[in-house]
């Protein structure tokens, strides 16, 4: 497989979010959009007890598998796994805390979400990242299936897509 620059296909805006982003996911001024990615891939959820109530159950997010790829879809230019943790084929690496999210246009999706970054390791793509927003989600809601005492452990993978979109200070 060919490995691409992620720096290469990094989009340089002067505005420090859309306009249309909903408070509890939009991004602090001081920040510039560096660069936009698709993730697509599973997210893991495990059929658990449920907190605080004596024999109930329910799914619960376990964790993201994905491919980042350029804005084309067709170039894979890194990876998001738990922690989270979003790699570049260039070796940096950067995750984060969540601050906030908000509902996604589509019931079926899971919601936008706002994630203040951490100090990036490495050197490349990531390096100097402030904050990461996942739009645009399609997709990754927990399963359907029912969840109880019978299969209590059991895991399930669910098809996502999102955009991430990755701020500097500017």
């Amino acid at each position: 497989m060919k490995r691409i620059s992620v720096g290469m296909i990094a989009v340089l805006l002067s505005t420090s979010s859309f306009a249309a982003d909903p408070a509890p996911i939009a991004v602090p001024a001081g920040n510039t959009l560096a660069l936009t990615v698709l993730g697509a891939g599973d997210l893991a959820y495990e059929c658990k007890a449920k907190a605080g109530t004596p024999g109930a159950h329910e799914w619960v997010f376990a964790g993201p598998t994905a491919v980042l790829y350029d804005k084309t879809g067709k170039a894979a230019i890194g990876k998001y796994y738990a922690g989270p943790t979003w790699e570049a084929n260039d070796g940096s690496k950067v995750g984060g805390k969540q601050l906030g999210v908000s509902p996604s246009g589509n019931a079926a999706s899971i919601p936008l979400q706002l994630v203040q970054a951490a100090p990036a390791t490495g050197s490349g793509a990531m390096t100097g990242v402030t904050y990461i927003q996942r739009m645009n989600t399609k997709g990754g809601i927990a399963p359907a299936d029912a969840c109880g005492a019978d299969n209590l452990g059991a895991k399930k993978m669910v098809k996502y897509e999102a955009d991430y979109l990755f701020y500097k200070a500017s």
